[in-house]
């Protein structure tokens, strides 16, 4: 059994969808979504590039999850609400 992590840029709506259409493929296991840093897990017997086919073919965005992406995540957190926000200022 494989575990794949990918990012898939999600509204809360969409992990509905998500899990259907995950649950739909055979030999998929386990299915685990993070909706705050838009990662899902999923444990299953399929090539992990029938998974990524599957959820592209369900209408969402979806790439494979690396090192850079939980470094932009870890950006994001920390920094995201200094940089759009209007009222800040750095002088």
């Amino acid at each position: 059994m494989e575990t794949v992590e990918l990012k898939v840029e999600m509204v809360g709506i969409h992990e509905k969808r998500l899990r259907k259409c995950l649950s739909k493929l055979k030999g998929v296991e386990k299915v685990e979504v993070d909706a705050n840093s838009q990662k899902v897990a999923v444990s299953s017997y399929i090539h992990r590039n029938k998974i990524l086919k599957a959820i592209r073919r369900s209408g969402l965005k979806a790439d494979f999850w690396s090192a850079q992406n939980e470094l932009l995540n870890a950006y994001a957190t920390t920094y995201g609400a200094f940089r759009f926000s209007p009222y800040n200022s750095f002088f």
